[in-house]
């Protein structure tokens, strides 16, 4: 995550911290419960983590098979993994075109958000390098072919956008988070540009997905949260739903370049938002303050 390095003036940042944004043991509860959420999480993360190995381990034979199944192979899958950390997802919205390239984008609350997606809509992720070091996870990413980025490089952008224009025009699809950062899941960053100009290049649609959580708090990955207390914590929860709808597509063709292009997702993300339930930025749904958050990518 960030670390204590100071980060670079160019990076997107967002406020939110672990302790103003993310679900903590309740203090008041008493022994019983805290024992039982304690066995609670630790049953799903065996199970989570069995789940990811066994997909690790299956790869190798995943790869001799025909596209559309090692895809829908892949869907089945992480929507296990998903499930086994006690996560239920609901999918809603409009089909994702499946004979054209596409520009996936969507609002960043957690890791979560990239199994969320692949579940769906799975593509070539662009990640941080730093999730090459994440424990199976980083594997897994190296496996799928993720597009990694070099937050800490400017220079190193262009490269991974015209990377990313490759795959498109190739007839492939490419997810990013735009807002370059993971928020708490209140409020969301703007959406920068660079990533948008890989879909102009690239001759692609962009596909808006929107990502909720209910509670916000137990998904969110923020700050400098590390991945182990994200994974307890989540894993620890009880009732945690992930909602993600699909957007109409947007052509790129219809907007001369990619500012526009990335106002447009932008509007389409927020307007979906604006038909969930209304909650304030400084509020959590277990009343402790929220703002916005961490893994900062360059944009």
């Amino acid at each position: 995550m960030t670390g204590s390095t100071a980060p670079s003036p160019w990076l997107p940042t967002a406020p939110c911290t672990p302790g103003r944004c993310a679900a903590h043991p309740d203090p008041a509860a008493d022994r019983t419960a805290l024992a039982a959420g304690a066995a609670l999480a630790s049953a799903r993360l065996a199970v989570g983590i069995g789940a990811v190995l066994l997909g690790v381990l299956c790869v190798p034979a995943a790869r001799l098979l025909p596209t559309p199944v090692r895809l829908a192979l892949v869907r089945y899958w992480v929507r296990a993994v998903v499930r086994a950390f006690g996560v239920r997802v609901r999918f809603a919205g409009l089909p994702a075109p499946a004979d054209r390239p596409l520009l996936v984008v969507a609002n960043h609350v957690s890791w979560l958000d990239i199994p969320l997606l692949a579940a769906v809509l799975p593509g070539r992720m662009v990640a941080k390098t730093e999730v090459r070091q994440w424990p199976v996870l980083g594997a897994l990413a190296v496996l799928g072919g993720t597009l990694f980025i070099d937050r800490d490089r400017l220079r190193a952008l262009p490269g991974t956008v015209r990377a990313m224009a490759a795959v498109l025009a190739g007839g492939g699809r490419v997810i990013v988070f735009p807002e370059g950062s993971t928020w708490c899941g209140r409020a969301g960053g703007r959406f920068r540009p660079a990533a948008f100009q890989a879909a102009l290049d690239g001759g692609a649609d962009v596909q808006p997905v929107r990502i909720d959580y209910r509670p916000t708090d137990a998904a969110a990955y923020v700050g400098d949260d590390p991945l182990g207390a994200s994974l307890w914590r989540l894993a620890a929860t009880r009732g945690v739903t992930a909602d993600v709808t699909t957007l109409e597509p947007i052509p790129g063709a219809r907007y001369p370049d990619r500012r526009s292009l990335a106002a447009a997702a932008q509007r389409a993300v927020a307007s979906e938002s604006a038909n969930l339930p209304s909650s304030s930025v400084h509020q959590r749904d277990r009343s402790s303050p929220a703002s916005a958050s961490s893994s900062r990518t360059p944009a």
